[in-house]
């Protein structure tokens, strides 16, 4: 099995994958749990453990283990305990350094591993040109040119983000779910808070995607993967610029990278 770990600002997503046939894998179970920067080595460990007894897995039967992460600090403990419960050196993604996709970027090392690896995900399942946007912890547009090239993203503030500043900011906001109501215009104010946020957001993605667009070519494909995604999945007909939803796009990414370093390890002499 390969474990791949995705570790975001405010969610650590893990996916199990089967054995690879034919240039595909099952991805047989995901899991989140929240981001921790002190979290040491063996509460990973027991944590990773006790969810792949919950699931019926064998943890002895990882033989690979790839992760993205943008949290700093976190990579010390994370190897720690791959190596120590699993017996397995984890591979981190770079993103200046790995090989499926060429980041044509300024400074390729800032771009989020998460974000390159929704990429190489991306570029493998639907093709190019391509944006992918990542709604999590900040909402992300990853730009990918005909030519399978890494151009450039765009960042704005995360769903979640926004909402909690407003509430968090004005006092007589109440807080509230951060659910889609059916009309923009609120009744009260829980639905105006609701429609500024989420409708807020919608328009942000039209007018990014647009502008992108412009750039890459009308045909550009869109696919909306996160945490959020979930959200724009339900609400698909609404979200009118997002082609496709695939949550767990950053997992598919990081399983491609395994399978290049597997293959690169076979073929060494």
């Amino acid at each position: 099995m390969l474990l791949t770990i995705d570790v975001g600002n405010t969610e650590m997503k893990l996916g199990v994958y089967g054995k690879e046939k034919r240039g595909q894998a099952q991805l047989i179970r995901v899991w989140r749990l929240t981001t921790e920067r002190r979290r040491t080595a063996d509460e990973y460990g027991i944590h990773f453990v006790n969810l792949f007894a919950f699931a019926g897995l064998d943890p002895h039967g990882v033989t690979a283990i790839a992760v993205a992460s943008v949290v700093p600090g976190t990579e010390r403990p994370l190897r720690a305990a791959c190596q120590a419960y699993f017996d397995v050196e984890p591979a981190f993604l770079r993103s200046g350094e790995q090989q499926l996709i060429a980041v044509r970027t300024e400074r390729p090392r800032e771009v989020g591993a998460d974000i390159v690896a929704g990429a190489i995900g991306g570029v493998a399942k639907y093709g190019t040109p391509l944006i992918v946007v990542g709604y999590g912890t900040a909402t992300t547009y990853a730009a990918v040119s005909a030519a399978g090239e890494f151009l450039g993203t765009a960042i704005a503030p995360g769903i979640q983000i926004a909402f909690d500043a407003l509430v968090g900011r004005t006092a007589q906001l109440p807080q509230v779910s951060l659910e889609l109501i059916n009309s923009v215009i609120g009744k009260n104010t829980q639905e105006a808070l609701q429609s500024g946020v989420i409708y807020g957001v919608i328009g942000q993605t039209e007018g990014i995607v647009a502008r992108m667009r412009i750039e890459l070519g009308a045909k550009t494909k869109v696919v909306a993967t996160g945490g959020l995604a979930d959200l724009v999945a339900h609400h698909q007909e609404i979200f009118e610029a997002i082609d496709a939803v695939d949550p767990h796009l950053n997992l598919e990414g990081l399983r491609l990278f395994a399978r290049t370093l597997e293959h690169a390890e076979a073929a060494s002499p």
